[in-house]
Parts: structure tokens; C-alpha cells; sequence
């Protein structure tokens, strides 16, 4: 099977963590590659050539604040229409989407995107604490994407108050610093594909943390419908 991750963007490492996922993915027979070209590989999403679609990037329209004004020379986007469709289509034929950490930043003209995800991020209400040690709190042990699995602590940004669809079933929440719970894993059926968000990820070490990284690779593998077996 084939993954293509997206990557790009400001403030986190992102070729580094997508590297990262694509380690793991590729002792149970899924090989991924890596673009920081967002249309062009959405063009070969539309194609067919992918199995997985992994969002593990930063890019919106940066309009939001001037702080932002030095990077949106080489990080401003918008996503246009066919890749929409592309993603769109990817899920209407069954394919599968696993968004990471800054997915829910994304694509911020598009308000499909935050449906297709489950959740997105609402400038002016959502946030998060400085990045820094995390509790996270496992709701639904008996899923298979936690199957087994303790509760964690790790290094990461905890993001609050998403904007998120109804009917929404969290799997996991996280605190920083004694701070309020937030949603952080969910998964759900759009078409006929599945779709993962996680809300966590921001460094290779966040990937790397034993317990996260299962959760993560049994997402991708579930998303695929592949056995986790073993995982």
C-alpha cells in the first residue's frame, strides 16, 4: 500500500516527524512519500496512486495575524477547488485520511475540510498551552485503536476548543499542566473511507513515545483496513 504525507509549515519539525510515520508504517507494508507541494500531490491523490492521505502540516492563510506576515511569502495557501475534489474523491472511493496535530489548522478557507476531519480550529477561540508535559487520558479502552494501551504522559501542545462536529465520539483527551481536558483522538467513516485525527504530534519525540507511536501506527492501519494485530 501507498501513503502519501503532506508536510510543510511553520514552528514544527515537520520532514523530521514525517519521517518519523513513515518509519513506522513501513515494516507492515505501507511505503509513504513525502511532498511539501500540496496541490501536486493532491493531483496524484486524485489519480489513485495513494492508499493513505497523511496531513502532517501546517498550512492555512496566515491572515489572521502580522505576526504571521514574514512566512506567508513561502507558507500562505489556499486550496483550490480540484484539490478539494481530490480529497474528496479519495474518501468517496474508500481511501483513507489520517490527519496530525496541525491537520486541524489547515486549509482554513475551506469549511469541508473541518467536516471531513471531524474538527478544526477556530481563530479568536481556539488555543493552546505552551508546549510542554501532557497527560493523556485513554476514553474508550476497548477500541481497537486502544486496545490494552495506559493512559501517557508525553511532551506536546495540547490544542482547546475546536470547532467540532456533532455527534463526535473522542477517544482520547489531554491536559497540560493540570489544565482543562481536551479532545485529542477521534476516528470516523466519511464515504466509504475512515478517517483518523489526532490531535497530538508535534515533534518527532511525541511519534516516538511508546505508547503514542501504537496509537498512531494502529490509526494509519485501521484507516487502511489492515489487521493491527501484533501491534
Amino acid at each position: 500500500m501507498r501513503n502519501l504525507v503532506i508536510i510543510g509549515g511553520i514552528t514544527h519539525p515537520f520532514a523530521a516527524s514525517g519521517a518519523e510515520f513513515a518509519s513506522m508504517l513501513a515494516p507492515h507494508g505501507i511505503a509513504s512519500e513525502m511532498t511539501e507541494d500540496v496541490e501536486a500531490g493532491l493531483a496524484r491523490v486524485a489519480r489513485g496512486e495513494f492508499d493513505l492521505l497523511t496531513i502532517n502540516a501546517l498550512r492555512w492563510s496566515m491572515t489572521q495575524h502580522e505576526k504571521y506576515a514574514p512566512h506567508r511569502a513561502r507558507w500562505s495557501f489556499a486550496l483550490s477547488e480540484q484539490g478539494r475534489a481530490a480529497i474528496e474523491g479519495h474518501l468517496a472511493r474508500g481511501g483513507a485520511l489520517l490527519g496530525l496535530h496541525t491537520a486541524s489548522i489547515c486549509f482554513d478557507d475551506w469549511p469541508g475540510w473541518g467536516r471531513i476531519l471531524g474538527g478544526a480550529w477556530r481563530w479568536g477561540r481556539s488555543s493552546h498551552p505552551p508546549f510542554g508535559p501532557v497527560e493523556v487520558r485513554l476514553d474508550a479502552r476497548g477500541h481497537p485503536l486502544l486496545a490494552g494501551l495506559p493512559d501517557f504522559e508525553l511532551r506536546d501542545e495540547v490544542y482547546g476548543d475546536l470547532d467540532l462536529q456533532p455527534g463526535l465520539v473522542p477517544l482520547a483527551h489531554a491536559r497540560a499542566a493540570g489544565g482543562a481536558w481536551h479532545p485529542v483522538l477521534w476516528e470516523r467513516e466519511v464515504g466509504r473511507g475512515r478517517v483518523v485525527y489526532d490531535a497530538l504530534g508535534h515533534d518527532v519525540a511525541s511519534l516516538a513515545h511508546p505508547v503514542h507511536r501504537r496509537i498512531v501506527l494502529r490509526a494509519a492501519l485501521r484507516a487502511c483496513g489492515l489487521p493491527l494485530a501484533g501491534t
